[in-house]
Protein backbone atom coordinates (compact mmCIF):
# COMPACT_ATOMS: atom_id res chain seq x y z
CA UNK A 1 0.00 0.00 0.00
CA UNK A 2 3.16 2.40 -0.04
CA UNK A 3 3.38 4.90 -2.12
CA UNK A 4 6.38 4.67 -4.57
CA UNK A 5 8.63 7.39 -2.85
CA UNK A 6 8.45 5.48 0.40
CA UNK A 7 9.41 2.03 -2.11
CA UNK A 8 12.22 3.80 -2.72
CA UNK A 9 13.35 4.01 0.67
CA UNK A 10 12.39 0.32 1.45
CA UNK A 11 15.09 -0.53 -1.52
CA UNK A 12 17.26 1.88 -0.06
CA UNK A 13 17.37 0.51 3.65
CA UNK A 14 17.40 -2.65 2.07
CA UNK A 15 21.03 -1.99 0.17
CA UNK A 16 22.70 0.08 2.88
CA UNK A 17 23.96 -2.71 5.50
CA UNK A 18 24.39 -1.17 8.09
CA UNK A 19 22.09 1.36 10.34
CA UNK A 20 25.19 3.88 10.60
CA UNK A 21 24.12 4.07 7.00
CA UNK A 22 20.72 4.03 7.35
CA UNK A 23 20.62 6.59 10.15
CA UNK A 24 23.10 9.20 7.97
CA UNK A 25 20.46 8.55 5.08
CA UNK A 26 17.12 9.40 6.88
CA UNK A 27 19.55 12.49 7.94
CA UNK A 28 19.99 13.23 4.50
CA UNK A 29 16.39 13.33 2.81
CA UNK A 30 15.43 15.55 5.86
CA UNK A 31 18.03 18.08 5.00
CA UNK A 32 16.71 17.64 1.55
CA UNK A 33 13.65 18.20 2.84
CA UNK A 34 12.11 21.87 2.09
CA UNK A 35 12.24 24.30 5.07
CA UNK A 36 9.19 25.32 7.02
CA UNK A 37 8.47 29.30 6.72
CA UNK A 38 9.19 30.39 9.96
CA UNK A 39 5.75 32.14 10.39
CA UNK A 40 4.10 28.43 10.52
CA UNK A 41 6.09 27.00 13.85
CA UNK A 42 3.41 28.23 16.37
CA UNK A 43 1.49 25.88 19.03
CA UNK A 44 -1.41 25.52 16.38
CA UNK A 45 1.33 23.47 14.59
CA UNK A 46 3.79 21.76 17.13
CA UNK A 47 3.31 18.32 17.31
CA UNK A 48 3.54 17.22 21.23
CA UNK A 49 5.04 13.91 22.75
CA UNK A 50 8.24 14.78 20.58
CA UNK A 51 11.56 14.78 22.29
CA UNK A 52 12.71 17.57 19.91
CA UNK A 53 10.62 20.28 18.92
CA UNK A 54 8.12 19.38 15.72
CA UNK A 55 5.88 21.32 13.39
CA UNK A 56 3.21 19.38 10.79
CA UNK A 57 1.34 22.14 8.82
CA UNK A 58 -1.08 19.68 6.76
CA UNK A 59 -3.54 20.70 4.05
CA UNK A 60 -6.06 18.81 2.63
CA UNK A 61 -6.72 19.65 -1.62
CA UNK A 62 -8.61 18.06 -3.89
CA UNK A 63 -9.29 15.10 -1.65
CA UNK A 64 -5.42 14.53 -1.27
CA UNK A 65 -3.60 14.78 1.83
CA UNK A 66 -0.20 17.19 2.03
CA UNK A 67 1.52 18.46 4.65
CA UNK A 68 5.07 20.46 5.32
CA UNK A 69 6.86 19.98 8.48
CA UNK A 70 10.03 20.99 10.44
CA UNK A 71 12.16 19.91 13.49
CA UNK A 72 15.12 21.39 14.98
CA UNK A 73 16.48 17.68 15.64
CA UNK A 74 18.22 16.46 12.05
CA UNK A 75 17.42 12.56 12.86
CA UNK A 76 13.40 14.17 13.31
CA UNK A 77 13.50 16.02 10.59
CA UNK A 78 14.52 13.15 8.01
CA UNK A 79 11.52 11.06 9.72
CA UNK A 80 8.63 13.63 8.86
CA UNK A 81 10.55 13.26 5.09
CA UNK A 82 9.97 9.46 5.75
CA UNK A 83 6.69 10.10 6.81
CA UNK A 84 5.93 12.86 3.70
CA UNK A 85 7.13 9.86 1.41
CA UNK A 86 4.30 7.35 3.13
CA UNK A 87 1.18 9.85 2.97
CA UNK A 88 1.49 12.87 0.88
CA UNK A 89 -0.63 13.13 -1.98
CA UNK A 90 -2.49 10.26 -0.97
CA UNK A 91 -6.41 10.58 -0.78
CA UNK A 92 -7.99 11.01 2.41
CA UNK A 93 -9.20 7.22 2.36
CA UNK A 94 -5.77 6.04 1.76
CA UNK A 95 -4.16 8.02 4.40
CA UNK A 96 -6.50 6.19 6.89
CA UNK A 97 -5.75 2.83 5.65
CA UNK A 98 -2.00 3.35 5.71
CA UNK A 99 -0.69 1.00 8.37
CA UNK A 100 2.07 3.49 9.47
CA UNK A 101 3.60 0.99 11.92
CA UNK A 102 3.81 -2.05 9.82
CA UNK A 103 5.05 0.46 6.67
CA UNK A 104 7.81 1.78 9.17
CA UNK A 105 9.06 -1.70 10.29
CA UNK A 106 9.68 -1.94 7.22
CA UNK A 107 12.55 0.27 7.61
CA UNK A 108 13.46 -1.50 10.93
CA UNK A 109 12.85 2.27 12.85
CA UNK A 110 11.19 0.66 15.35
CA UNK A 111 14.39 -1.39 16.25
CA UNK A 112 16.82 1.49 15.59
CA UNK A 113 14.90 4.26 17.38
CA UNK A 114 14.80 5.45 21.32
CA UNK A 115 11.94 4.99 23.20
CA UNK A 116 11.53 9.08 22.87
CA UNK A 117 11.69 9.29 19.00
CA UNK A 118 9.57 6.31 18.60
CA UNK A 119 7.10 8.30 20.51
CA UNK A 120 7.77 11.33 18.48
CA UNK A 121 7.13 9.37 15.55
CA UNK A 122 3.71 8.09 16.89
CA UNK A 123 2.79 11.43 17.53
CA UNK A 124 3.29 12.83 14.04
CA UNK A 125 1.35 9.66 12.57
CA UNK A 126 -1.43 10.60 15.47
CA UNK A 127 -1.61 13.70 14.47
CA UNK A 128 -1.67 13.13 10.22
CA UNK A 129 -4.34 10.56 10.72
CA UNK A 130 -6.45 12.66 12.83
CA UNK A 131 -6.51 15.62 10.51
CA UNK A 132 -7.04 13.43 7.61
CA UNK A 133 -10.03 11.68 9.81
CA UNK A 134 -11.69 15.20 10.19
CA UNK A 135 -10.62 16.39 7.15
CA UNK A 136 -13.23 13.25 5.57
CA UNK A 137 -15.67 13.88 8.30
Amino acid sequence: MAREQFEEIVETFEFLDDWEDRYRHVIEMGKAFPPLDEALKVPATKVEGCASQVWLVPTVEDGRFEFEGASDAMIVQGLIAVLHALYAGRPLDEVLAVDAQAELARLGLDEHLSSQRSNGLRAMVQRIRETAKRAAA
